[in-house]
């Protein structure tokens, strides 16, 4: 009994460090402007993980649902497969509606941490990550962004501690 206790403990301290944790060296944008941050945003970069595996012409479209939560829609092409792939989510602030602090769930009760720590003032371009340094994404409104802009995002997230050139640059 006394196993299967320290087991689901551990598991759960697990789970909620997903749910609510974060890098040390990333800070949550505050003050943050949801309304300001909903629409289309395209994928420039990202680290590599199973579920976006071989997708291209990535974006993230954020709207808001009737319960006050967020609604999240990925969607990229899997140039394997030939195929579109879509995953449908629900976003909820962690503290309050000021710090781009969410959790995002596309699995029923299972969240994981989505951190603004980067976003320009007119909310075109954002950085994010999740509960560790393996979770980064380079967000834009534009498909595309200029060498120089690429480079400064890319500076500002080796300077919060992610390897960066471990980094994967879909085709929009």
């Amino acid at each position: 009994m006394a196993i299967r206790l320290i087991f689901l403990t551990v598991l759960m301290t697990v789970l909620n460090g997903c749910t609510t944790g974060k890098p040390e060296t990333i800070t949550p944008v505050s003050p943050f402007d949801l309304n300001k941050y909903l629409g289309t945003w395209y994928e420039i970069a990202r680290l590599d993980h199973s579920f976006e595996r071989n997708l291209d012409k990535v974006s993230a479209t954020y709207s808001m649902n009737a319960d006050g939560s967020v609604k999240v829609i990925n969607k990229g092409f899997n140039t394997q497969k030939q195929q579109w792939k879509e995953a449908v989510g629900k976003a909820k602030f962690v503290k309050t509606q000021d710090v781009g602090y969410l959790k995002v769930s596309f699995f029923g009760p299972f969240y994981g941490s989505y951190i603004i720590f980067y976003l320009e003032p007119d909310y075109s371009t954002a950085l994010i990550s999740s509960y560790n340094y393996e979770y980064l994404w380079l967000l834009s409104r534009q498909k595309q962004l200029t060498n120089e802009q690429l480079q400064k995002y890319l500076t500002i997230a080796q300077q919060a501690g992610f390897d960066t050139s471990k980094l994967i640059f879909p085709t929009q």
